[in-house]
């Protein structure tokens, strides 16, 4: 089976589980490190005519990363679509069983049997921490309710501020982010870059922490130790600008 992600988690999956079923992925797909195969440009903008001339027997996409126009050019062209869209950790874990059954793998992977156990034993008994989660600047972007991201915070014991927006992604300004009097701000380091120099400095007086935003918002191998990772992280805000 030749195989083309255009979701860099799944090809992280594809990868560390069906080793040489993949024969293209996205400019983004960054893990594993030492993957060798053509990129076929952004899971946003993919180049569709790369993407075809690689025969590809499936194409993997997300309905929250990937355009669907694209999706109905790929399977206009007699290409089959294999689409995710885990809302949960519950939902991904299964969803990537499913997916690698489907793409040829025996039984499921230790990486995906650490994770289903590394999740069951997550569990907080103090009251949860309200958290607003931008994910871009520029304008401000933030994780809003029916999102895996909210899901992996609310295991992990913190309560979404965003959780009841009319959109999954809500757009606040900056002065309505402040004004939900957030107990933590999470900062991960994608899809925008937030850093100690870039993010903190907009919520003066108020903790701020920075993750990694692979454990927090990918669905993969990175689910085994995320929660041991993002509740480390979690724990330790960082230094916020004076007030």
């Amino acid at each position: 089976m030749r195989v083309v992600s255009l979701v860099p988690s799944l090809t992280e999956a594809v990868a560390a589980t069906l080793p040489g079923l993949l024969v293209g992925a996205t400019d983004y797909c960054t893990h594993p490190a030492d993957l060798d195969v053509p990129r076929v440009g952004g899971s946003k903008y993919p180049d569709l005519d790369r993407i075809l001339a690689l025969h590809p027997d499936v194409v993997l996409m997300n309905v929250e990363e990937n355009q669907r126009s694209d999706a109905e050019a790929i399977e206009a062209a007699g290409v089959r679509v294999r689409l995710t869209y885990p809302r949960t950790v519950d939902q991904a874990l299964d969803e990537l069983a499913d997916l690698l059954r489907e793409l040829g793998s025996s039984r499921e992977p230790g990486w995906l049997a650490q994770a289903r156990t590394a999740w069951a034993a997550v569990g907080s008994t103090t009251p949860p921490r309200g958290v607003v989660v931008p994910v871009w600047r520029r304008p401000w972007i933030v994780a809003g309710g029916d999102t895996f991201t909210s899901d992996v915070l609310r295991r992990l014991g913190l309560r979404n501020l965003y959780t009841e927006a009319a959109d999954r992604y809500p757009r606040p300004t900056l002065d309505d982010l402040r004004a939900a009097a957030p107990d933590l701000v999470v900062l991960p380091d994608e899809p925008y870059p937030f850093s100690p120099t870039d993010g903190p400095e907009a919520f003066p007086g108020i903790p701020c922490a920075l993750v990694s935003g692979r454990h927090l918002t990918w669905y993969g191998p990175s689910l085994a130790e995320a929660p041991r990772l993002l509740a480390a992280q979690l724990a330790r805000p960082a230094a916020e600008s004076a007030d």
